[in-house]
């Protein structure tokens, strides 16, 4: 590698796991609108099936996530990559296969939607942590720049693609394209050229006398998690963030359609300006720590977060389409931000964690986050039925600014730059 700045678009490794990732980003979006339109349309599924079938998305992640990370930390990450995007591949042909065989089901599609989530966490967990084996540290804030870019315009386009694919084919049918998807990202991961060498996590005579096991490995993987200052502030500061930005999800949609009573139209440009938001964050978030360096970056994306989500509820006093303006720019610089916080944090957790926890630490945080979702969402619908939509906003913002507090009040905010040295302990 070079020393210059923006150099991993020469960098040949980097760029197949940017093309690899990149087609399944946008596989994964396609699944996530044709699934639930097989279900819907072709299955004719009740609405208690669909439920089911919404609810089928999280559990993967709630219940593989550490089991995930001790495989991954054990074995060479580049030919998991592969494995499960071929078999995601395979499973998504089951369904058309199913269609023409007259044995397509809802329980056949819901064990399909469930393999490709166990499949999805190990991919996501996988390439969070293989990103730092193929760069720089220092290079870590551009390389998952690139990656939200990509997940940004998957967000955006994926799901067009999805809804554009099943009006012209046969819903069943349709998912043939997004398994090609994923059969392409297998072929750009193939082509990595890098070779990981399997780091001991014991001393190399203890390494013979040690046998394997998986508890023990889920807890050495907590660690950087529990006892790094910086990572246990980051984790922190993300609970928070979470768990107050998902109080604010069940009442959003309320507050704008009843509270304001905004028509489809005005609903539509405040989604897609979410999309346009975090695509915006992917392109700013290097030159942002940079500029304010990455600890402050951070801090200023959440603020901005906090302060863009505080003045939604103002809306109520405009007209409305001043008000849907109002909430559509609120929106874009709200998403613009969670990407420029979510890039930084996620480089410099990554910076600070030896190479053979990667797999682990990534896991036990990806299963936090998990975690505190429902509580989030639980608890936003019973405030909102309790104090209203509007009040539930306001203390949603709130919390998403303590988030910013977090990390003002720790060592995190002097972070100047990501560290070039791989650390060996925690």
């Amino acid at each position: 590698m070079t020393d210059k700045r923006t150099t991993l678009w020469r960098h040949a490794d980097f760029r197949n796991l940017w093309f690899g990732l990149t087609a399944s980003l946008f596989g994964s979006k396609v699944t996530a609108v044709a699934l639930p339109l097989i279900a819907a349309v072709s299955l004719q599924a009740t609405p208690f099936e669909m439920g089911v079938l919404v609810a089928a998305e999280g559990l993967p992640y709630l219940f593989i996530s550490l089991f995930a990370g001790v495989w991954l930390d054990r074995s060479a990450k580049r030919p998991i990559l592969i494995l499960v995007d071929v078999l995601r591949a395979a499973l998504l042909l089951l369904l058309p296969l199913g269609w023409a065989g007259d044995f397509l089901s809802f329980p056949l599609l819901l064990v399909v939607s469930l393999s490709i989530g166990a499949c999805t966490v190990v991919s996501d967990i996988g390439s969070a942590s293989y990103l730092p084996l193929l760069v720089d540290r220092k290079d870590l804030v551009e390389g998952n720049s690139k990656l939200e870019l990509s997940s940004s315009a998957s967000d955006i386009a994926g799901n067009a693609m999805g809804g554009g694919l099943l009006q012209v084919i046969s819903a069943p049918f349709a998912v043939i394209v997004n398994s090609v998807t994923y059969l392409v990202s297998a072929v750009f991961t193939g082509l990595i050229r890098h070779r990981e060498t399997k780091p001991a996590p014991v001393g190399p005579d203890e390494a013979a006398a040690v046998k394997p096991n998986m508890w023990r490995e889920m807890a050495e993987g907590a660690q950087p998690v529990l006892r790094n200052k910086t990572v246990r502030t980051l984790v922190t500061a993300t609970l928070v963030f979470n768990l107050f930005t998902l109080v604010i999800e069940p009442v959003f949609l309320i507050f704008i359609t009843r509270t304001l009573g905004l028509e489809p139209f005005y609903i539509g440009l405040i989604f897609a300006s979410a999309g346009a938001g975090a695509l915006l964050g992917a392109l700013i978030a290097g030159r942002a720590s940079r500029l304010l360096g990455v600890g402050r970056a951070m801090v200023v994306s959440l603020v901005i977060a906090g302060l863009a989500a505080l003045l939604i509820p103002l809306a109520t006093q405009l007209p409305k389409t001043e008000a849907s303006l109002l909430i559509v720019l609120m929106h874009l610089i709200d998403s613009a931000m969670i990407i420029v916080y979510n890039v930084n944090q996620r480089s410099l957790r990554a910076a600070v964690t030896p190479d053979h926890l990667q797999g682990r630490m990534n896991a036990t945080i990806r299963m936090a986050v998990m975690g505190v979702a429902p509580v989030g969402a639980l608890t936003g619908g019973f405030l909102g039925g309790a104090i209203g939509a509007q009040q539930t906003l306001v203390l949603g913002a709130f919390g998403v600014l303590l988030a910013g507090v977090v990390i003002l009040l720790s060592g995190v905010r002097s972070v100047r730059e990501i560290p070039d040295a791989v650390p060996v302990t925690v």
